[in-house]
This record gives C-alpha cells, sequence and structure tokens, in this order.
C-alpha cells in the first residue's frame, strides 16, 4: 500500500503522520506542491512487456499529464536486484538532491520511497503500483527502492536529455532509513 509517513528533520525516530490513505497522502502533500494520484489502466502490462506497450497502455494518462506539463518525453525505466551495478546506481538516488525541472514517476509494477525534505520536515511518500508522483523542481530529496529493488516505472521529462541530479551535499538520507517491504521473490 502507498504510505506518507513525516517526520521532524531532527527526529526520524519519532513519526507526525503515518497513514496510508490515498486521498490523505494526496491532501497532506498538495501544500508542498507534490503531486500524488492513482492510475487505473484498463489492462496492467506484464513486467517484462516492451516499453513501447507500457507506454501505450497509459497513453491516455501521459498524454494528459504531458499536456499540463509541457512535458517532452517519456519512457520506462527498469531495475532489480540483477539490474548490473544496483548498488551503486541505489547510493546515487540514495544522495539528497535536487533537479531543475519536476521529478515525475509512475509505478507500473514494484515500489519505491521518494523522500523528500522540506522546511524542517522529511515526507517519506512509499509509492507503489498505481501511483503518479511529481516532485517539484528544486524540492531537496532522495529515493529508494529497497536492498532487493523491482522496479518498472514510467519517467517524464521536460529536458529530453533525462535524468540530471544536484546534489546538496547533505547527508540527511543516512539519518532517515526507509523500509521498503521486500516483495522480491
Amino acid at each position: 500500500m502507498s504510505r506518507l509517513t513525516i517526520y521532524r528533520d531532527n527526529a526520524p525516530e519519532t513519526a507526525l503522520l503515518d497513514t496510508e490513505n490515498p486521498r490523505e497522502i494526496a491532501e497532506t502533500l498538495r501544500p508542498l506542491n507534490v503531486r500524488f494520484e492513482r492510475w487505473q489502466a484498463p489492462v496492467t502490462p506484464a513486467k517484462d512487456a516492451p516499453p513501447e506497450q507500457i507506454l501505450e497502455a497509459y497513453r491516455p494518462y501521459l498524454d494528459g499529464l504531458m499536456g499540463e506539463t509541457g512535458a517532452g518525453s517519456a519512457d520506462v525505466v527498469r531495475f532489480d536486484r540483477n539490474t548490473p551495478q544496483i548498488a551503486a546506481m541505489r547510493e546515487k538516488y540514495l544522495s539528497e538532491h535536487t533537479h531543475s525541472e519536476d521529478e515525475v514517476r509512475f509505478f507500473v509494477h514494484g515500489q519505491g520511497a521518494f523522500v523528500l525534505h522540506v522546511g524542517d520536515k522529511v515526507y517519506s511518500v512509499l509509492c507503489v503500483q498505481g501511483d503518479l508522483i511529481s516532485v517539484p523542481e528544486g524540492t531537496p530529496h532522495w529515493f529508494d527502492a529497497g536492498l532487493n529493488p523491482d522496479v518498472v516505472a514510467l519517467r517524464v521529462f521536460t529536458d529530453t536529455t533525462g535524468w540530471i541530479a544536484e546534489y546538496t551535499g547533505d547527508e540527511i538520507a543516512r539519518r532517515f532509513p526507509v523500509t521498503i517491504p521486500d516483495i522480491a521473490a
């Protein structure tokens, strides 16, 4: 299930809010300009479906989203524990960073946590299959799909060069371990 947990940035041991209600998650994140939605596709493509099939299954959502945001491209990203250099990839995402555009992800399969550091709070958003999240440009955050990742996601970009991070140098992600339920077989 989707889940939002909020902490003070100096107290990782005490949750201020912990909810699995998608409506409450969306409403809580809205003042931060974070978009959180649940998408229902008529058919969920197989995990190993070709990217074109996955993009086509979500085309009506993507067209609307890209029209709203002015995004220029969408692609499919996959990674699991067999992905080459997965540990290095995970480490890259676990470092707090920002982007010069919104970071938009839709989870086709699997799960992962986007953790946002806004003001004096940390918002851990566990996204699962069917969740869309859009983290506004300039928002410090990190991402974790766990030690045994198994993710297929749509990525939407305005800048067609793709994912470019600007690292903050803050070690806050080390103080806020994210618990990802292990769904890998």
